[in-house]
């Protein structure tokens, strides 16, 4: 079981649709999987019609998926955009900032880090010095 991280905390997944492999996607798929090691250009055509786009963690350390949200983004996609794996709570801002809506995390890792912990994180507007410097 999953667990799905909003602003205003835990919640279960909503999401009902089958979520594609980003080599089996096609126009009529409304979800795709999208590898850290993926170039999101090869989305640009399909980016009308998906509603989701899920970019896995396979490791906290690793922060390719926050470079393919905020291209996407660039890109214009604004549909759904989930994290999906090892995101701590002291990433969340940074997922935010990127351009992810939520954050997939097991059940497991919820009991591990638990909501009070993801809640202390949910300003992500606060303390961002880009736009303090961009005045």
């Amino acid at each position: 079981m999953t667990v799905i991280v909003t602003d205003t905390g835990f919640a279960p997944d909503d999401w009902t649709g089958r979520i594609t492999p980003l080599a089996e996607v096609t126009a009529e798929h409304s979800a795709v999987d999208l590898p850290a090691d993926a170039d999101p250009a090869h989305l640009r055509a399909l980016l009308p019609t998906l509603r989701m786009i899920r970019i896995p963690f396979g490791s906290f350390a690793d922060g390719r998926g926050f470079t393919l949200a905020r291209r996407l983004r660039l890109m214009g996609y604004g549909g759904r955009l989930r994290a999906q794996g090892h995101v701590l709570p002291d990433q969340y801002a940074m997922a935010r900032r990127a351009g992810f809506d939520e954050v997939e995390i097991s059940s497991d890792l919820a009991a591990r880090l638990t909501e009070p912990q993801w809640l202390a994180r949910n300003c992500w507007h606060a303390n961002n010095y880009q736009a303090r410097l961009r005045g």
